[in-house]
């Protein structure tokens, strides 16, 4: 595993994921510990730990695509709307020191909660397939 970071794993195929996009520059992908359904984390496949060392033009390159595929999951599932998050370091909840963006779809007025739950391979696998770009 490359610098033992297991999003590079995941953006090298070394370890499967439930893509539902992917480009020279970006893997986007279902999160198997979703906040709700259809949450997909957009990664560069270049390592980069944090939002301030990740060069502008990844970040740039990065974001157009978040916006991309979060405009497709909110079509494709539908959803009423969605939340953007970024967090940078440990005390802001970054679990794993890849930078990263979470699409987090939101349904009607449900409350907001950043609580993970554990998903099912099977509804996981067929939502990829059903919003994959």
């Amino acid at each position: 595993m490359k610098n033992n970071c297991i999003f590079c794993a995941i953006a090298a195929g070394e370890i499967p994921s439930f893509k539902v996009y992917e480009d020279d520059v970006v893997l986007a992908y279902l999160d198997i510990n979703p906040f709700s359904k259809g949450h997909v984390l957009v990664i560069p496949k270049e390592h980069t730990e944090g939002l301030l060392d990740t060069p502008d033009a990844t970040l740039a390159a990065v974001v157009a695509r978040v916006k991309k595929v979060a405009a497709h999951i909110k079509d494709a599932l539908p959803c009423d709307g969605f939340n953007i998050l970024q967090n940078n370091g440990e005390a802001a909840g970054q679990t794993v020191k890849h930078v990263h963006f979470h699409i987090v779809p939101r349904y009607g007025m449900e409350p907001i909660s950043f609580e993970n739950h554990k998903g099912d391979m099977d509804e996981l696998k067929a939502l990829a397939e059903r919003i994959r770009l």
